[in-house]
């Protein structure tokens, strides 16, 4: 598989881990709207390849892989543009909202500050 994209997650805002526990996260890349970043993890981009990627992709966390079931309409351009994208852990294929990404398996318990975030395709 390629990388299509790579960041670091740089920080974590104060209600993000909030959200791990209902099973999805919230990504946002360097420069988010202060309002906005307390729920978000904070990425700075490494990579940025365009944002090819589809269900049967694979995402990674750290050292945690998920295989990508389904990709909302406008999620590929949020990423690309924003760093911006929801991810499900709930392995649905079809996307709920046009900004949300779905992988299988739970998530994460945690995400700090320097690990890598990717999505290969």
């Amino acid at each position: 598989m390629k990388t299509v994209y790579e960041s670091t997650f740089i920080a974590v805002g104060l209600c993000a881990n909030e959200a791990l526990e209902d099973n999805f996260i919230i990504t946002f890349g360097e420069g988010a709207p202060q309002d906005v970043a307390e729920y978000c993890f904070i990425h700075r981009t490494d990579v940025n390849n365009g944002g090819a990627f589809a269900a049967g992709s694979l995402l990674t966390i750290g050292e945690r892989e998920y295989p990508v079931t389904a990709v909302g309409n406008v999620a590929r351009e949020n990423l690309r543009d924003l760093g911006h994208v929801t991810i499900r852990f709930d392995g649905a294929v079809n996307p709920d909202f046009p900004g949300t990404v779905h992988v299988a398996g739970s998530a994460p318990t945690s995400i700090e500050p320097g690990q890598k975030f990717r999505m290969l395709s």
